[in-house]
């Protein structure tokens, strides 16, 4: 019974202390509740009050962009309200110059038909005129026609034999007179052209001085002793047969001492050749496969020297702008010569020489320097074509962009083309000024003789003429005409037709002076 009392009062007091506890686990679960409920309030509080601030952003983006849209759009309406208004005051405006052309029209129309009624009363005032005219017309005819009967009467002739004899008798005095008049003419120009020419001639001349140097088709290369040669000739030849083959040049070893002859048309490839030659020899190394790498090297140092020479001309000259092929032609003259004189020394010539005449002509120097510079480059082409080197030359100019008048003055200095500037005669000149100055060039005996003889043979195929001099060393050619065969009148005539022939058939340096003699001589003995 204790027990149980125990037992029961232990339950009651479990249960108690767990009614406590419970009271105490609702009421900590209430103040929690509390809690997160102020906090979810809070935290609904922070995002009401974001989202308000988010919503009026918004709103003043859409604010903002609708205030652009509005802005934009009136400037546009704006733009286009503008437009309009110029179209209208275009429209005006045409539709004022309308009228106003209109008006004119009408005062125009009015003129033309006040002047046609003019017109139509003088078309009829020309036409009674021209009637009247007609009617004279008619009479003076007939008053002619009786006139002319008379006189054929008078005269015992027609009036085309009257006519004929009259044309006969008035052209031999006309060419007697025309050809006295031609020759007052020449002499008055040249009294008051020829000093001013020589003038500047002279001055051309002596404000320029150049060296001539002289080439041959030989080159001679000279060595220390005559053991060298067997080296040069080598087994079996292998030695030279590989130099001539290399070069292009044929090597001449013969008995001459201490000496080589190299024979070549072409200078440059002399020049190839004796200056591998010169390596070689130095070297002392002489075998088939170093000839061959010597002579290529070789070939190579004298393209890069024709390059720059050709530059350090254009510069020593002032010329600019040359195409580098131009510029290679031009180095490539410093190995060529005509009748002995160098290539490049003349051209160098030739330019300063229409530098100078062209200032005293108040023509450009410039172009007239390059000109003479470029005027011969047709004898130095890589390829040799069936052209004359005038030609050549200017359609070279063409190809690298030269100027028309600079191409025209090298194609027309032989006057194989029509000149077209005044720049071309100023050439053709000092070309002939290089080229037939004393000293500047050779000329070879029998061609001398040859020139001299034709001269005097052109002059003696003239009727009347009986003996021909070319004196003067082909400068002057004396004719000696027969009295009695050749008359005053045609000793003119025949001085004129033997120069134009000379100067249409004949190549020669400078000019030529023609002079005609006549004269009558009595001869008689005292015995």
């Amino acid at each position: 019974m204790g027990i149980l009392l125990d037992i029961a009062v232990g339950l009651i007091s479990l249960i108690a202390g767990g009614a406590i506890g419970f009271f105490f686990k609702i009421k900590s679960l209430n103040k929690r509740a509390t809690s997160i409920i102020k906090d979810a309030e809070a935290e609904a509080e922070v995002i009401k009050k974001d989202k308000i601030l988010q919503a009026k952003e918004h709103f003043l983006h859409q604010k903002t962009d609708h205030e652009k849209f509005t802005v934009e759009k009136n400037a546009k309406l704006s733009s286009l309200e503008n437009k309009l208004k110029q179209k209208e005051n275009s429209i005006n405006q045409r539709r004022d110059d309308l009228q106003r052309k209109h008006k004119e029209q009408e005062i125009k129309k009015k003129q033309l038909e006040s002047k046609t009624i003019e017109t139509d009363a003088i078309r009829e005032n020309l036409s009674s005129q021209l009637s009247m005219v007609e009617k004279k017309n008619d009479d003076l005819e007939k008053i002619h026609t009786e006139q002319v009967v008379k006189l054929e009467t008078i005269a015992g002739m027609s009036a085309n034999d009257a006519k004929t004899q009259l044309v006969e008798s008035l052209k031999e005095e006309a060419k007697t007179e025309a050809m006295s008049f031609i020759n007052d003419v020449m002499d008055e120009a040249k009294m008051t052209a020829t000093k001013e020419a020589k003038r500047v001639v002279v001055q051309t001349i002596q404000r320029v001085g150049t060296e001539t140097a002289i080439e041959n088709s030989v080159t001679v290369f000279n060595i220390d002793s005559d053991e060298i040669k067997g080296r040069i000739i080598g087994r079996e030849g292998r030695n030279i047969r590989a130099l001539e083959s290399a070069t292009g040049v044929e090597i001449i070893v013969d008995d001459t001492p201490e000496a080589i002859v190299l024979s070549a048309f072409d200078p440059v490839r002399r020049e190839i050749a004796r200056l591998s030659l010169h390596q070689l020899v130095t070297d002392g190394r002489i075998h088939p496969a170093r000839i061959e790498e010597v002579v290529n090297k070789t070939r190579k140092q004298i393209e890069e020297e024709i390059i720059e020479v050709g530059k350090r001309t254009s510069i020593d000259l002032g010329i600019h702008g040359l195409h580098p092929e131009l510029i290679r032609l031009v180095g490539k003259m410093k190995y060529r010569s005509s009748y002995g004189q160098n290539l490049l020394q003349h051209s160098r010539e030739t330019a300063k020489l229409c530098a100078i005449m062209a200032t005293e002509l108040g023509l450009n120097p410039k172009l007239a320097k390059r000109a003479g510079l470029l005027h011969d480059i047709g004898k130095v082409p890589d390829e040799e074509p069936e052209l004359p080197h005038a030609i050549l030359g200017m359609k070279l100019a063409e190809k690298y962009k030269e100027k028309h008048d600079v191409c025209n003055a090298i194609g027309s200095h032989h006057d194989e083309v029509e000149m077209s500037s005044l720049l071309s005669p100023v050439v053709q000149v000092c070309d002939a000024i290089s080229g037939a100055r004393p000293g500047a060039r050779r000329e070879i005996a029998e061609s001398y003789i040859k020139r001299l003889k034709d001269l005097e043979a052109l002059a003696l195929s003239y009727p009347g003429v009986l003996k021909t001099y070319a004196i003067q060393a082909g400068r002057e050619l004396r004719v000696i005409v027969g009295a009695d065969k050749v008359s005053d009148k045609d000793v003119d005539t025949l001085s004129y037709n033997i120069a134009k022939k000379i100067q249409d058939e004949m190549t020669y340096p400078g000019q030529v002076k023609i002079t005609v003699i006549r004269e009558t001589r009595a001869i008689s003995y005292a015995k």
